[in-house]
């Protein structure tokens, strides 16, 4: 499982020294063999990954005029073949562990591969800066600061477990963008279908303003998130606002909920780590969301290697109502496979284990994160016993009318009730689509209690 990329002695850091950025010589691999984020440039030997050539353009049926709205660019291909119950043993080799826990779980699980497409596209500022990255920036205090890097992929050829998580916090999805239509629905083990959540969210990487041209700083905000529900009726009214800092060491969190009962914000600590994910009724913890999200502090990280598997990937056909609309969508303890596009892609595989001292509800999870698509991936949950307890997978795609993609869309799985949590999906109105950035102030405290009268 080893990638061939990976250098032969690591560089481990010890206490608050840094790791070493890659040579030059390394790094020379960049706009070559490797694309200039870190993936491989070259399709695998069978053909089943294709060379990377550029990227998506969008079809000749996208109106610019509704650019959350993204029609299927693959809708007339067909699987290339189903694996279900029957033969999922003969395909272990591509699944992950939370693949094959699905299957051994579900009888009727099934996974539909379609031709692979690598669709990523990023901006050249962007990719200037990963360039430049590879032999400036490092991690500091224990893998849980950054310095010398730049607005870009921090770590494109990775050594180690760490830089990889660092390389999915900093994702690139866009400088800031919104959907006024999102919902969270969960399905419980009986299949009862239940929506707990309706929103209009924010999201805003201060760091990918194409303008900026210096370092970037120990302690700046690399993200903010703000949502403002509007259903169920005991939900309506209340916001949430969520600032990630690329300083874990002190200042990885902050984030503050306006009740619209009390009138009142108030700093909200718990959104983090395993605190039970709220809009998802408990199915999944905070940190499941978009498969990982928040500090890397409470775990180890150790980079497996990269490994060819299946993971759900170019999602356009769930957002698609004519063929999965809310009825066909939410079938009993998993998605629809029907709906679930499945593609062969080269992912970097991390063990994260929990450290001496340290609490968490999972002692050890599996990360799979795509080579091209920073943010987009699967994880497996292990619980006490070493058996998967949650499996969680990304439901993205590209964007048209810009760069990058849209990851923060999730599934998580809760194999010992059965049931499934589908978080901050678009419901196919308006979309994820880009916007002007958003003054800081509009993602205050102040402003949250400004607006909040149900």
């Amino acid at each position: 499982m080893k990638t061939k990329y990976l250098p032969l002695a690591l560089c481990m850091m010890i206490g608050g020294q840094a790791m070493a950025a890659v040579s030059e010589e390394e790094a020379r691999q960049l706009g070559n063999n490797l694309t200039l984020w870190g993936a491989e440039q070259a399709g695998n030997a069978d053909g089943t990954i294709p060379a990377y050539t550029g990227g998506i353009q969008p079809p000749s049926s996208y109106d610019p005029g509704r650019p959350g709205i993204r029609p299927d660019p693959f809708a007339d291909e067909q699987a290339l073949f189903t694996i279900d119950a029957s033969n999922y043993k003969e395909h272990q080799e591509r699944l992950t562990s939370g693949a094959l826990a699905l299957f051994e779980k579900y009888p009727d699980f099934k996974i539909n591969v379609y031709p692979t497409h690598r669709t990523a596209r990023y901006p050249e500022h962007y990719l200037a800066n990963a360039k430049k990255n590879a032999t400036s920036c490092t991690l500091i205090e224990d893998g849980l600061q950054l310095k010398g890097c730049w607005a870009g992929t921090p770590f494109p050829i990775p050594q180690n477990g760490s830089e990889v998580m660092w390389n999915r916090y900093m994702k690139y999805e866009g400088h800031a963008f919104m959907s006024q239509d999102l919902k969270t629905t969960i399905v419980d083990g009986s299949g009862t279908v239940i929506d707990t959540a309706g929103q209009t969210q924010w999201n805003q990487y201060p760091l990918w303003d194409p303008s900026r041209t210096d370092l970037l700083k120990g302690d700046e905000i690399n993200e903010i998130l703000r949502a403002d529900y509007d259903s169920p009726a005991r939900k309506s009214g209340e916001k949430l606002v969520i600032h990630d800092s690329l300083n874990m060491l002190t200042n990885a969190r902050r984030a503050w909920s306006y009740l619209p009962g009390q009138r009142r914000v108030k700093l909200s600590p718990d959104v983090a780590y395993d605190t039970p994910s709220p809009a998802g009724a408990g199915i999944g913890t905070v940190d499941d969301s978009s498969v990982f999200y928040g500090a890397f502090d409470r775990y180890d990280f150790e980079l497996v290697g990269k490994r060819e598997v299946y993971i759900p990937y170019n999602m356009f056909k769930m957002y698609d109502a004519e063929q999965c609309g809310r009825e066909q969508v939410f079938t009993k303890n998993f998605a629809n496979p029907d709906c679930v596009r499945w593609e062969l892609h080269r992912v970097w595989v991390v063990e994260a284990t929990l450290k001496s001292g340290k609490r968490h509800i999972y002692p050890r999870r599996t990360l799979y994160w795509d080579e091209d698509f920073l943010g987009v991936g699967m994880s497996s949950a292990y619980d006490n016993t070493g058996s998967v307890y949650r499996v969680v997978h990304s439901e993205s795609f590209p964007k048209y009318e810009s760069y990058g993609h849209i990851s923060g869309q999730f599934i998580t799985h809760d194999l010992a009730s059965g049931a499934y949590a589908r978080q901050a999906y678009s419901t196919g109105r308006s979309g994820w689509h880009d916007i002007e950035p958003k003054p800081m102030n509009f993602f205050t405290p102040q402003a949250m209690s400004g607006g909040g009268v149900r």
